[in-house]
């Protein structure tokens, strides 16, 4: 028997299977999916067994596999034709995408590999009565290994409760055993909460999902509609129909509340997965999965991957996120992955928005997708009155932050105990630190941009390659001391909250102050409890968080995200607006959002203060369809890489005469341009975007673009179908 092993390394220069001889020893073991070890060239490396083979005919004497490396956890046949799908979807290496698949603790890679389980230890009787029965006879001043005997005689007890003298004594005579129990790092029970009553529009939705076949859902309901309730309801139908589901979300600290609302409903029939558990905590949570112990799976888009059997639905919650899409190699989205899924599995995909993407909502008003509509808030809330401030009229009276219309309502919900929230979509202290005497501003040596200040630590920070710089008290150029921070960030906007109203408990959530583990789920936990007043945050703030004493919602700059050079920045500035609109009024108290903008006549915002999605949607549209852009032409980015700007400008334009020889005419070639961040981690980026309606050849030609670059190791080449930024 011969196997075929996808090894270890992510090259695309053996980006291919190698055969191996199956030593009898595994004959009777051995699957596809299986992690070995094998030697290549003159060391032993670690890969994936993608097929085996009874008969092979070589030239050369095959190897054989070493061993296997973990017989209980395969890939399987589901996982394996996923993983061909992402790489012929992305262009990766078939390892890249194989290793996308899984958690770090259990890649394939080169070094020791370490053991993630956890275990209790527990001591149990090992002699029989007669055997222990003449141990104490003989022993009678052995008190305590007696009193051990007898407690063992009852019930094992746990290794850490029993002196380790007493247990080394009672080892060596052979009267007791170590014995080890896997345990799991997260256990949550139930509160058996019951399902709520539905509404009538909640009914419905619920109704109209089938649950027998593959179809895609776009669930278009209102902020505070009860999307969640839904969700539950329908996953309850899945798991007393004999099968599971999956469900993502798009942030962290959108799953806080998420996952502790399906916690109380189905306990520990959940397992959790993403990026800021411990490597141990994946572990035990992909084991649960692949092992069959829990019938729901949540988690952000890298939960798509997971190996959950027998699947009867998959939910994406906030489905509009730009998270869903990875903006590393692989460059999948986590929509493919899941349309795949539902398509093996013939079951329904239901995506869930109260801003669903533009391109989402064209397929639904197509009929390509069933559109479920909930335009209404559950109980007695009511969406939010929206009012939009001028601020270049409120900075002439020198309302540099806060304008009057704010601050009168902030402080009137400080007055009434209800609760504020803030968004600044820009963390930091400020955005640009400059000379006033020679001019010279902060910005990383290894990339396009200017630092950005960050007050308690006193230090610049670029925030695409880490870099950073203590700031000095005086100019590095003309040695003046005459730095002045300009722009605005949220560390700032904490100090000026404090100057304003010193009588408000305020917290802030944004990238610096999540980074320690648990720090989402704190800030939510301690805001929830009204232990803070004010919460003030980025855009993580913005989705899926539901707090009943917030009554007002400030936005302090609504144009950061508009005038972003990007086709997208309107849908993105309406999304993330309205969804933190979304925050205020979810209980029975009003809400109101006070939106601070220099555009108050801008389309997109007034959209926002109308919460009037389609009017919004049809404009865009329009803009769209005038533009060739989304969803009317579909988009591929493609870039050239490379450390020297000249090798990196001219072959960025040989790919431009590649494509002109072999794409349709139809195609529309843009560029070639310098990327939207040009320079980052001293490498020089540039771009070519092609738009088109219909390319049948366009993978076949694009496959041949990136096989010329194979052996080129000055410059790499970048490919990415459908990008969310160009």
């Amino acid at each position: 028997m011969y196997a075929e092993v996808l090894i270890e390394y992510n090259s695309k220069s053996v980006d291919k299977t190698f055969t191996y001889l199956i030593p009898n020893s595994i004959k009777s073991i051995i699957k596809k999916g299986m992690k070995v070890k094998v030697p290549f060239v003159n060391r032993i490396i670690n890969g994936f067994v993608t097929n085996i083979l009874d008969t092979y005919t070589s030239e050369y004497d095959l190897k054989e596999i070493v061993e296997i490396v973990d017989e209980y956890l395969v890939l399987n046949k589901e996982m394996l034709e996923l993983g061909t799908y992402l790489q012929e979807k992305t262009l990766c290496t078939k390892i890249a995408a194989y290793q996308t698949m899984l958690p770090s603790s259990l890649k394939v890679k080169d070094k020791k590999q370490k053991s993630y389980s956890k275990y209790l230890e527990y001591v149990e009787l090992a002699a029989n009565d007669n055997t222990i029965n003449e141990y104490k006879l003989s022993h009678k001043r052995a008190k305590k290994q007696i009193e051990i005997l007898d407690l063992l005689n009852i019930e094992r007890q746990s290794k850490s409760s029993i002196p380790s003298t007493i247990i080394k004594t009672l080892l060596e005579e052979k009267l007791v055993k170590i014995t080890k129990e896997q345990i799991y790092r997260i256990n949550k029970e139930s509160k058996h909460e019951e399902k709520l009553k539905l509404s009538e529009e909640q009914q419905n939705a619920l109704n109209s999902i089938e649950l027998k076949k593959q179809e895609t859902y776009l669930l278009h309901g209102v902020t505070g509609s009860g999307k969640t309730e839904v969700y539950m309801q329908l996953i309850d139908k899945v798991i007393n129909s004999g099968k599971n589901a999956i469900m993502l979300v798009p942030e962290i600290s959108l799953t806080t509340q998420i996952i502790n609302k399906f916690y109380d409903r189905f306990g520990n029939d959940v397992a959790i997965f993403h990026s800021a558990l411990s490597d141990g905590e994946k572990y035990d949570e992909y084991l649960k999965i692949y092992r069959g112990e829990v019938h729901i799976v949540i988690g952000t888009r890298s939960a798509i991957f997971t190996p959950l059997e027998n699947l009867g639905i998959i939910i994406i919650d906030e489905e509009h996120s730009d998270t869903y899409k990875q903006d590393s190699n692989p460059r999948y989205h986590a929509l493919d992955m899941a349309i795949f899924r539902t398509k093996y599995h013939n079951i329904p995909l239901v995506l869930g928005s109260a801003t669903p993407s533009l391109e989402t909502m064209a397929r639904a008003l197509k009929g390509v997708y069933k559109y479920i509509e909930m335009k209404n808030r559950i109980g007695d809330s009511v969406l939010p009155k929206v009012s939009i401030v001028d601020m270049s009229l409120e900075l002439r009276k020198r309302n540099m932050i806060f304008s009057s219309l704010l601050k009168e309502k902030i402080r009137d919900r400080l007055t009434k105990k209800e609760q504020i929230i803030l968004l600044l979509n820009r963390r930091g202290y400020s955005t640009v630190v400059t000379c006033k005497n020679c001019g010279y501003t902060y910005t990383c040596p290894y990339c396009d941009i200017t630092l950005t200040y960050h007050k308690t630590s006193n230090n610049l920070r670029c925030h695409y390659c880490g870099y950073t710089v203590i700031k000095s008290d005086t100019c590095p150029e003309c040695y003046e001391k005459s730095l002045d921070d300009r722009g605005l960030g949220t560390e700032k906007l904490e100090q000026e909250i404090k100057k304003e109203f010193g009588e408000a408990r305020v917290i802030r959530m944004d990238a610096d102050t999540t980074r320690n583990k648990g720090a989402h789920e704190n800030i939510i936990n301690q805001f929830k409890n009204h232990e803070f007043d004010i919460l003030l945050g980025t855009q993580m703030i913005s989705k899926g968080l539901d707090f009943p004493l917030v009554t007002l919602v400030g936005i302090i700059n609504a144009d950061t995200t508009l005038n972003m050079p990007d086709f997208r920045s309107a849908e993105r500035t309406y999304s993330l607006l309205s969804q933190v609109s979304g925050r205020a009024g979810r209980s029975g108290l009003l809400g109101e959002v006070i939106l601070q903008t220099f555009n108050p006549e801008n389309f997109t915002l007034n959209c926002v203060k109308d919460n009037d999605y389609m009017k919004f949607y049809k404009y865009e549209m329009t803009n769209r369809h005038k533009l060739n852009y989304p969803p009317y032409y579909y988009l591929t980015s493609i870039k050239t890489v490379s450390k020297e700007y000249e090798l990196a400008s001219k072959e960025i334009l040989k790919v431009k005469r590649y494509l002109e020889s072999n794409l349709a005419k139809s195609a529309i070639i843009l560029g070639p341009s310098t990327a939207a961040v040009f320079k980052m981690n001293n490498i020089y980026r540039f771009q070519i975007i092609i738009k088109y309606k219909k390319e049948p050849n366009l993978m076949n030609i694009l496959k041949e673009l990136d096989n010329m670059y194979i052996t080129n190791n000055k410059v790499n080449i970048e490919i990415d179908n459908n990008p969310l930024q160009v």
